[in-house]
């Protein structure tokens, strides 16, 4: 099958560079390629030096990973950016709705547009939030929406993160590093920064806060501990945001309201920005074995004496079924039309969808509906047949599991090599606020990469990498 030749927002292998990149290819062509090896060796030590890596869970080695750094940026322009914020406002807008109702009055099941066993039988469904309001009707105080584009003028949604969305350390670390190794490309560029992000959150997390009248409120972070893969990213956000990071066992629960230990002693908790999963927030709700978590947290959730950003269950808000009906909601709830576009998606579910997917495993990329990282996929062109067979007999096994996509020709962007400048695939990850007073989107995101050639797997436990994403004034782009 012929593959379609992808947008590549440089314009690289072009007769033609874009404007917006102008100063970027002129760049690439005056810098020697010794220059460029130097500084891709510089990123590799700085990071290290930081200590921001990863760990993949299954790995047999349990080492800890170093996120490939590419250090060619990637640029949208300020016209793009106000498409992309307004399009990831109002989808963050009717989440929260969403999740609102399915908890409440169910208008969206009783209308018959989302079928009610997608929501009442999904696992991350939690029947304790039925006839529960998160305070402000706020669930996802934290989103992280995956965009990829596919030409000049069309982004679209890739998938929902609404549960604990990481990545933010990545994108602030991204410009710090970029900053220090390309100062002269970087000042040839009026570029928005994302600094500010660490104030902004924590800005939206005191508007929710129960206390609003009792002086500033205590926010703390809480971490599954040092284990967990993205542990670095938690104690880096703590010691951004100027707040506490917490594991279970250094909060208590007494008379429904949560406390903090400390030498001075008990200090009362207002808001948690949970870096837990809901199974193990709770064991005295949840999974009883959870060492993690706060025995009596659910319960001091639901007096209205703590928030936790995000709230529980909302998980139902990105599973990837759901995310089929997403434009839907968007019409229900706020009576507008979509501004981002959903990538094509076939439900197999559906007795319609599975046929249609099972004909056409060769053209399709396979998902499972709660599966995230890269894992429980199939990229149906760069499948062998053996592996299709294998996959078919998993859907056909439990079709509700599975949706299904064409494969976009997803834009590239040039990646730095020891071999030279060449185009990878890229997705981006913005990162959306909702606080009680207003939805707070800083310029830019984390761009993940594919560092692979032709791979379209940007994820970083699967070889990904990424890159630092610049919004540039409009007039830098002038006419292509």
């Amino acid at each position: 099958m012929a593959e379609v030749a992808a947008f590549d927002e440089m314009g690289l292998g072009s007769d033609r560079t874009r404007a917006l990149y102008r100063k970027v290819a002129l760049w690439l062509k005056e810098t020697p390629p010794e220059l460029l090896a130097a500084r891709r060796a510089q990123a590799e030590y700085m990071f290290r030096r930081i200590g921001i890596t990863f760990g993949v869970y299954g790995d047999k080695d349990a080492a800890e990973r170093l996120i490939p750094f590419d250090i060619v940026p990637r640029i949208l322009s300020r016209a793009e950016w106000g498409r992309l914020e307004a399009g990831l406002t109002q989808r963050v807008r009717a989440l929260n709705m969403f999740l609102t109702d399915v908890y409440g009055a169910r208008a969206i099941l009783k209308e018959g547009i989302v079928p009610p066993e997608l929501i009442l039988r999904n696992q991350y469904y939690r029947p304790e939030m039925i006839g529960r309001r998160a305070p402000h009707d706020i669930w996802v105080h934290i989103a992280g929406i995956d965009i990829v584009r596919v030409d000049d003028q069309s982004f679209y949604v890739l998938e929902d993160n609404a549960r604990t969305p990481s990545g933010v350390s990545y994108m602030l670390e991204n410009r710090e590093v970029t900053m220090r190794l390309l100062p002269d490309l970087f000042a040839r560029h009026q570029v928005a920064p994302v600094d500010d992000y660490p104030d902004e959150l924590l800005a939206c997390l005191r508007s929710v806060a129960p206390r609003q009248d009792r002086g500033e409120a205590t926010i703390v972070l809480l971490t599954p501990g040092p284990f967990n893969s993205a542990y670095y990213e938690h104690s880096f956000l703590a010691d951004k945001l100027g707040v506490e990071l917490v594991e279970g066992r250094d909060l208590f629960v007494e008379d429904d309201q949560v406390f903090m230990r400390t030498t001075l002693g008990p200090r009362r908790v207002d808001v948690i920005y949970r870096r837990v999963d809901d199974d193990f927030l709770d064991p005295l709700v949840f999974n009883p074995s959870s060492v993690l978590g706060v025995p009596g947290l659910v319960g001091a959730y639901l007096a209205g004496n703590v928030t936790l950003a995000n709230a529980i269950g909302t998980g139902v808000a990105d599973d990837k079924a759901i995310y089929t009906y997403v434009p839907d909601l968007i019409r229900f709830y706020l009576s507008e039309e979509p501004i981002l576009k959903n990538v094509p998606t076939y439900r197999c579910r559906e007795p319609d969808g599975l046929k249609y997917v099972l004909g056409r495993l060769d053209e399709l990329v396979v998902k499972e509906v709660n599966g995230s990282g890269g894992y429980g996929m199939l990229v149906g062109p760069h499948a062998t047949a053996a592996q299709r067979e294998q996959f078919a007999a998993k859907i056909k096994a439990d079709p509700d599991n599975y949706i299904a996509q064409p494969t976009l020709a997803l834009s590239t962007c040039p990646a730095s090599f020891e071999t030279g400048v060449s185009p990878r695939h890229v997705d981006l990850r913005p990162f959306v606020l909702s606080g009680a007073d207003r939805v707070r989107i800083v310029p830019g995101g984390l761009t993940r990469v594919a560092l692979i050639e032709g791979s379209l797997v940007v994820n970083s436990s699967q070889g990904g990498g990424t890159k630092d994403t610049w919004i540039v004034d409009d007039l830098e782009e002038g006419e292509d």
